[in-house]
């Protein structure tokens, strides 16, 4: 087998995979009518599209002399295409294949519009995540300044147990509890003007 011929097929394989997974990209966006309201997902299909075509029409050039057409363009393709194309044609459609059968492997994960809407189904974890700290604090301050110190600790710990089952859900099943994570620095409690005000009287 001659380079350009071993280029042709890669070529022509990675044409095909590229083709399928930008079918499988848009096709749930089409369904969805996420086609405007995806731009990620739309943008990435299309990148998808292009190399498709990029590569196909490589393939179909070399091959359209074997026909008697396009003699010149197909067969200054095939003498330009030296064994260090060729080889990274290979390395290129193996790679293709590759990431075809992990979209076939991963199933739902890997499908079209529920990849990109993962992104936002995160962002409205952390505003919740965000909400339910926020009001926990609220309610226990109040509670602090009404006095009721029961009331106060069980509003944090309410808010706490809540805002970790919400990061273990954000974070998924792969990773640590949020319950066994830990900071990078030590947290600090800032003083009070109130402290201060007390600490420079009685001195």
């Amino acid at each position: 087998m001659e380079w350009w011929q071993a280029g042709m097929v890669a070529n022509g394989v990675i044409a095909v995979a590229y083709f399928l997974i930008f079918g499988a990209i848009v096709l749930p966006l089409v369904r969805g009518r996420q086609l405007r309201k995806n731009p990620l997902g739309t943008a990435t299909a299309a990148i998808f599209l292009t190399c498709a075509v990029h590569h196909g029409v490589h393939a179909v050039h070399m091959v359209m002399p074997v026909f008697g057409l396009d003699l010149v363009q197909g067969n200054a393709m095939r003498a330009a295409w030296t064994w260090q194309l060729a080889v990274w044609d290979v390395v290129g459609a193996v790679v293709a294949t590759y990431y075809w059968s992990l979209r076939r492997t991963y199933g739902s994960l890997m499908q079209g519009a529920q990849l990109f809407e993962d992104m936002k189904r995160r962002e409205e974890q952390a505003l919740e995540i965000n909400d339910t700290i926020l009001q926990g604090i609220v309610v226990a301050k109040m509670a602090l300044d009404l006095g009721d110190r029961d009331r106060a600790m069980s509003a944090l710990d309410s808010s706490i147990s809540s805002a970790s089952h919400l990061v273990t859900d954000l974070l998924g099943p792969g990773h640590l509890p949020a319950s066994r994570m830990t900071r990078s620095q030590a947290a600090t409690i800032q003083p009070s003007p109130r402290d201060g005000d007390g600490g420079s009287r009685g001195g």
